[in-house]
């Protein structure tokens, strides 16, 4: 029988990255703590030093105005839901329940 692959948040990598970038146990003690392959770390790291400089550019102008518009269609969607809950009320006491 075939094991199914193990599926690592982005969260979790970033965590075992930072471990080893930290260099205070070896590879092979991360691999034991974590449960994952050495090379599966090596990687990580990898990726993670390569990549480091994206978690700066989340902090830009444009992040802000996607969250704006965010908030605007949540506000929308609120508006929406308060005008079929009066709605409802109101059908509600029409039919005496």
């Amino acid at each position: 029988m075939r094991r199914s692959r193990r599926k690592f948040s982005a969260q979790f990598k970033a965590k075992v990255a930072i471990e080893a970038l930290k260099e205070r146990e070896t590879l092979s003690e991360l691999a034991r703590r974590f449960e994952v392959h050495p090379n599966q770390i090596s990687t990580w790291k990898r990726e993670f030093q390569e990549h480091a400089d994206q978690v700066f550019s989340f902090g830009s102008s444009s992040g802000k105005e996607e969250s704006e518009v965010d908030v605007g269609k949540l506000y929308q969607h609120i508006g929406q839901l308060q005008v079929e809950n009066d709605f409802l009320k109101k059908s509600l006491k029409k039919a005496g329940l």
